[in-house]
């Protein structure tokens, strides 16, 4: 009989406990209904502006081209008129990349002094007194990467 008196209760309480579920999700879905009647306009403008920020997204996914990488290209064009030599180009481009003169003149198999005057030719062409000045016009003219 001691097991049928806890059967029992155990039932009472999952009815309890079911009944106070169905009361706690009528309490909240009338609490959503006053929320959506209290505030309708504020949620309708929030819904258009969702929509139209989503369709300008769209259609500026749509209108936007999709980029190309074209890599570097040397204008050689700001070359000529600057009247940059091959070797001088070649101390630039090294230059650009963080070499000492004496790294440069490993590298190109010349003397430290040939790139000195390439450098103070580089300069005097460019219009610049420091190395950083030379790289920084150099790539903005595209003559480097």
């Amino acid at each position: 009989m001691a097991s049928h008196a806890y059967k029992n209760r155990h039932l009472h309480l999952a009815g309890y406990g079911i009944a106070l579920a169905l009361g706690a999700f009528a309490l909240n879905w009338l609490q959503y209904r006053l929320l959506v009647k209290a505030h309708s306009a504020e949620i309708s403008a929030l819904l258009i502006a969702v929509g139209f920020l989503a369709l300008g997204v769209w259609i500026g996914a749509r209108l936007t081209p999709a980029p190309t990488d074209t890599g570097f290209q040397k204008n050689t064009a700001a070359l000529k008129a600057f009247g940059i030599t091959r070797s001088e180009y070649a101390v630039l481009e090294l230059l650009a990349r963080g070499q000492s003169n004496k790294g440069i003149a490993r590298a190109l198999g010349v003397a430290p002094n040939t790139v000195k005057s390439h450098l103070a030719s580089l300069y005097s062409k460019l219009n610049v007194q420091r190395r950083t000045q030379a790289v920084a016009l150099a790539q903005s003219y595209r003559l480097i990467a």
